[in-house]
């Protein structure tokens, strides 16, 4: 396939770099003389795109709970497995056999959020290893390709270059500092603006888009990397293109859904937008009655330029979960004329009931209901990329069963303070449950973890002021040698942490949303809420709304702890559990969406990082988890 490299001076950039393209096509790397683009015959063209979005080191396949209909014609539940890298690869090619132009593209945060990241290899190797598998025409940076520094984010791309594919890695917003490995002037080929694909001997323009204030705030590019506007970046671009002849322009954005639609409003020449960050589902409704998710929007999702020009949106949820398939019709002219496509959900077809094998009847009716469904799709992995991932799940698997603390007085679990009704005593030892303190304080565990989302916030994922953590969402406690699989054990539900900014008057309103979902009726002990750099008084017998008293948070500047201020707001580290209204607190819920960002690092990740970072016993060269003291436990006293 025909390509073509030049370099191009952007007059109406602001910064005034010179924007390099990267070759389309074979991704080859070999120098080729500069060279005027080819003038492509004014026609058509029918396109197909393959797209993931948020991958975030979800290389595994996992158990997936589904509504369909049984033989019978009742709505049943049944489990499948589902996802995982290996069903993406035989998904995408078999997807790109059926259609004649087709791109490959993946939109950004490719990494973090399982152990495959940080315990299979080098960060972001087994990502690396079976995206290319894939050989995606591009991708862009999402603000967790950051999270390991300028360097760790050149050792990311250099495994991905390090085979034949070299996809090109795009971000036309993304400045490197003059000290940043990734600095244009000694790396002008890692990180391009955007590349140019020829299809059917057609140029088409692919520019990339990180989302600038989250990736800033929230992870941890060098100082001196920065990033601009996305709408002015992205126009500077598309003109650059327009410029050169190229008249279809494809955005892969990580700037999130909602953004994307805002950014669209306000460009002039964008034909698709390819975009990840907010890991939204879009679909049919029929996504909803079979239990895969709330679809937030249509697939794809049909919105105007600033000209009012036709262009399609789409994303592809997260967790290698769903291919997008998107199907594009352009004029002679270079405008979309029609765009139609499907959110493909990948799943094998293992359908358990009731944990047991389906009768043949019910499978072959369920087979039938995915069929019918029209975005369900029954996806055997790929034999490929299963052995490529065969080596680093051998890793994880090895280090689950390692030893990572050792724990000399037991971490009690106690989900409410107190001694009796709907105090959860379950699964620790007797001596902690005759202890005072957790009748005081409640569970050693969860405020340990509470603590360790403050801490590791403030370290590393742009700060925090507190943290909440839900007394049942922690599950068991810690005594004697702890392995990584118990430290998993702990914080077993897959949640990754946000981050919100509330105000002193929705920090009570959580606590007593907290209170009211345990000791109002029908209460539950496990929403009771454990807090980092927070604390306060609970009596239990009040009215809902009057529960929590004396609430004070600890002021890190002054190490002092303040009563609330009325006059500022909070940056809460919370699970997406809670953060989305889980175990009943609504306060949460309710919080805008320019107030809350999706960090996207795992619960038991944040946890294991806080262990790494404890002093080490000099016997066995565990690190120690000790109680923290008294001072901090976010219960100061509880009446019952």
């Amino acid at each position: 396939m025909k390509y073509w490299k030049r370099n191009v001076l952007a007059a109406a950039m602001a910064s005034s770099l010179a924007l390099l393209t990267a070759c389309g096509g074979s991704h080859d790397d070999d120098d080729e003389e500069e060279s005027t683009p080819p003038v492509a015959e004014a026609r058509g063209l029918d396109l197909t795109i393959l797209h993931i979005n948020d991958q975030h080191s979800n290389l595994d396949g996992k158990s997936k709970e589904l509504t369909l209909k049984n033989a019978a014609g009742a709505t049943v539940k049944t489990t499948v497995t589902s996802a995982g890298f290996p069903r993406v690869k035989a998904a995408m090619d078999a997807l790109a056999a059926q259609s004649t132009n087709v791109l490959k593209l993946h939109a950004g945060d490719a990494v973090t959020g399982t152990l495959y990241f940080n315990r299979a290899g080098e960060p972001g190797e087994a990502d690396a290893a079976l995206m290319n598998t894939v050989c995606f025409d591009a991708m862009t940076l999402g603000n967790h390709e950051f999270d390991k520094g300028d360097a760790g984010l050149k050792q990311f791309i250099g495994y991905l270059h390090k085979d034949a594919c070299k996809t090109p890695i795009l971000s036309a917003n993304v400045t490197f500092g003059a000290s940043s490995p990734l600095f244009a002037a000694t790396a002008p080929d890692k990180v391009l603006p955007y590349t140019i694909v020829q299809r059917d001997d057609q140029p088409i323009g692919i520019i990339g888009l990180t989302i600038a204030s989250k990736t800033k705030q929230s992870s941890s590019p060098d100082p001196d990397t920065n990033f601009s506007d996305e709408a002015t970046a992205a126009q500077t671009q598309i003109d650059a293109l327009r410029a050169q002849g190229v008249n279809k322009i494809v955005l892969l954005s990580h700037i999130g859904y909602d953004y994307d639609k805002d950014v669209i409003a306000k460009l002039s020449g964008v034909d698709v937008v390819v975009g990840g960050d907010s890991h939204t589902l879009l679909g049919p409704d029929g996504m909803s009655t079979t239990n895969v998710g709330t679809p937030q929007g249509s697939y794809p999702t049909q919105t105007r330029d600033k000209d009012g020009k036709l262009v399609c949106l789409v994303q592809a949820w997260e967790y290698t979960q769903v291919v997008g398939e998107l199907k594009v019709s352009f004029d002679k002219n270079g405008d979309v004329t029609q765009c139609v496509g499907t959110p493909h959900v990948l799943i094998d077809s293992d359908f358990q009931v009731d944990k047991a094998p389906a009768s043949a009847a019910d499978q072959a009716a369920f087979v039938a209901d995915v069929a019918a469904s029209g975005f369900l799709r029954i996806q055997t992995p790929d034999a490929g990329a299963t052995a490529t991932l065969q080596p680093f799940k051998a890793k994880v698997d090895a280090y689950s069963k390692s030893e990572v603390a050792t724990v000399p007085l037991e971490l009690c679990r106690r989900r409410v303070p107190g001694t009796k009704g709907i105090s959860d005593l379950s699964n620790s030892s007797a001596a902690c449950n005759a202890e005072g303190s957790v009748a005081v304080r409640g569970g050693d565990i969860q405020q340990l973890v509470a603590q360790a989302y403050l801490d590791v916030a403030n370290e590393e994922y742009g700060g925090a002021d507190i943290t909440l953590q839900s007394g049942g969402g922690v599950r068991i406690a810690l005594t004697g040698t702890v392995t990584a699989a118990k430290v998993i054990e702990v914080l077993p539900f897959g949640n990754m942490l946000w981050r919100l900014d509330i105000t002193a008057t929705e920090v009570k309103s959580m606590l007593e949303d907290g209170m009211q979902a345990v000791f109002g009726p029908s209460g539950t002990s496990g929403p009771y809420p454990y807090a980092g750099g927070l604390r306060w008084d609970t009596d239990s017998t009040q009215a809902q709304g009057n529960r929590v008293s004396n609430i004070e948070f600890y002021d890190r500047a002054t190490s002092t702890w303040l009563p609330l201020d009325t006059a500022r707001t909070y940056k809460l580290f919370v699970l997406s559990f809670n953060a989305t209204g889980g175990d009943g607190y609504k306060t949460l819920a309710n919080v805008p969406a320019e107030r809350r960002q999706d960090i996207g690092v795992l619960d038991a990740d944040v946890f294991q990082t806080y262990i790494d970072q404890q002093a080490k016993d000099s016997a066995t060269g565990l690190p120690i988890l000790n109680r923290l003291p008294h001072s901090v436990y976010s219960t100061k006293s509880f009446i019952e």
